[in-house]
């Protein structure tokens, strides 16, 4: 059987920046045109508040790292097309930063040492102290209504992350067993076993597993007040962090938008989009084994990103690794979706683009249809790591943006290899394609292109290197977030808030 193999090569994303001019690297955009928002008069606020909160020596030394990132920072050694010097912060987003004294708290000083005291005990005890103790600083910030800063610096010490960055526990023999009655009663839908049912319903649900990063981002969001966890990695120039411009671009991106600002965006190339990424997250705790739920990650052509979390999803015996939402769980998530679109851009979309790791299934098909049945293109498309492998003459691999079709079948896409805008492959592997599925009225280019424009939309670091679309990229840590966040739905649902 003859094999046809078709190569198309994807342009780019040029970006759009505050001047005219496009680019694809983040860094020369910024560099030659500001970020994107200064189009609409960003600029009529000249600074970004910092306010910073830790152990008294962090607190001063973030302080310094703000003084530094405010004035240009060389590249160590040689500049090349991937390592940049930082022209500084009021250069790169014409904004000055300021971190006025009383905008910082400091946890730990030589007279009080709130924060070791916290450390005391075992780490899972110790977790929730940390938590708290960051958690009511960073509420008495948020509660200001004169001078509340935009963003807040939360230092982490090494010796607070080596013991309750990640910290886990076993269920009890007698939390396994209630978990089991409870699993029972709910599956059966009845009430057996009352008196048993109600003491296990009061008993509080601890989780089993849980991540600092995640607790800390959860209570900001509950403050609506955005936060940006620092650590030595940072803040100190040794030889095994990353060279201090290449850190000063990643955070100054990351700290632009968290406080508000919009660094680029995509350049409107056809009809309102809204871009959708549905994962699956699992989780457990001392009333409940593994518990899966649904989540979208949704942003609109501007850039504009937020969050939905959907229903638990029923795990089955023989469920494997694909998971699937009911045909009335998609339906509600894709209103859900609709509706906060609307909310924030004043409107529908007129193309909806819906990405998952896993194929889409009869019932999520006709949940998705239903619920866009109004929406004038509607795309489902999969994207599945690959092991297919392309070679091409000379010493680098196909470039990002290719696309191989087999037989008008099967179409792979490149998201890492050579990259022009670097003049070199920045990576020390192979690369690993993605397989593209599409259902809907759209090929597999338009779906391909779709996907490599949303690798450039990272809106966290001011690298070009991102393999997965931003759809699906942050789905672990919104999951967890979400999860430590609690059963409630989240009344500020912006993307900031999860990056």
């Amino acid at each position: 059987m003859a094999i046809d193999l078709s190569i198309t090569e994807l342009q780019p994303p040029r970006l759009q920046f505050g001047g005219a001019a496009a680019h694809s690297d983040p860094k020369a955009g910024l560099v030659a045109a500001g970020p994107f928002d200064l189009r609409f008069g960003s600029a009529r606020k000249d600074h970004v508040h910092v306010g910073i909160i830790g152990p008294a020596e962090q607190v001063a030394a973030a302080r310094r790292w703000l003084e530094r990132c405010s004035g240009e920072i060389p590249e160590l050694g040689e500049a090349s097309l991937l390592r940049k010097p930082f022209p500084g912060f009021p250069d790169a987003f014409h904004k000055a930063l300021i971190a006025p004294e009383q905008s910082s708290i400091a946890l730990s000083s030589d007279i009080n040492d709130d924060l070791e005291h916290a450390l005391q005990g075992d780490a899972y005890s110790a977790f929730q102290r940390v938590v708290d103790l960051y958690a009511d600083a960073h509420a008495r910030l948020a509660a200001r209504d004169l001078n509340r800063p935009d963003i807040v610096l939360m230092c982490i010490p090494e010796n607070v992350f080596d013991k309750v960055g990640a910290v886990e526990r076993k269920a009890t023999e007698d939390e396994r067993k209630r978990a089991k009655v409870i699993e029972r009663a709910r599956t059966n839908s009845q009430l057996d076993l009352f008196d048993l049912f109600d003491e296990v319903e009061q008993t509080t649900e601890d989780f089993l597993k849980r991540d600092l990063r995640h607790a800390l981002k959860a209570r900001a969001l509950r403050n609506r007040l955005p936060i940006q966890l620092v650590t030595d990695a940072l803040l100190d120039d040794s030889a095994r962090n990353q060279d201090p411009a290449t850190r000063a671009w990643n955070f100054s991106v990351g700290l632009y938008y968290k406080a508000g600002g919009v660094p680029w965006r995509l350049p409107p190339t056809g009809p309102d989009t809204c871009f959708v990424g549905i994962s699956f997250h699992h989780f457990r705790t001392t009333q409940r084994a593994i518990v899966r739920s649904s989540l979208a990650q949704a942003f609109s052509s501007d850039g504009e990103g937020f969050a939905i979390r959907g229903q638990g999803v029923p795990v089955e015996p023989d469920q494997g690794r694909n998971v699937h939402l009911s045909e009335e769980q998609a339906f509600d998530l894709a209103k859900d979706v609709l509706a906060e679109y609307e909310l924030r851009t004043g409107g529908a979309p007129l193309r909806v683009v819906l990405h998952k790791t896993s194929y889409f299934d009869q019932a999520e098909r006709a949940g998705f249809e239903a619920a866009l049945k109004d929406i004038p293109i509607v795309s489902m498309v999969t994207l599945v790591p690959s092991l297919f492998r392309l070679l091409r003459y000379g010493a680098y691999p196909p470039k990002v943006g290719t696309v191989c079709a087999i037989n008008d079948a099967r179409s792979f896409l490149f998201t890492s290899g050579f990259m022009p805008e670097l003049g070199t492959y920045p990576g020390p592997h192979v690369p690993q394609p993605f397989e593209v599925r599409c259902l809907g009225p759209e090929g597999p280019i338009v779906a391909a292109q779709d996907v490599l424009n949303l690798t450039r939309m990272n809106w966290n670091t001011a690298d070009i290197r991102g393999k997965w679309p931003v759809s699906l990229s942050f789905a672990r840590r919104v999951g967890g977030i979400l999860d430590e966040y609690g059963d409630d739905d989240p009344v500020e649902t912006s993307f900031r808030y999860f990056v």
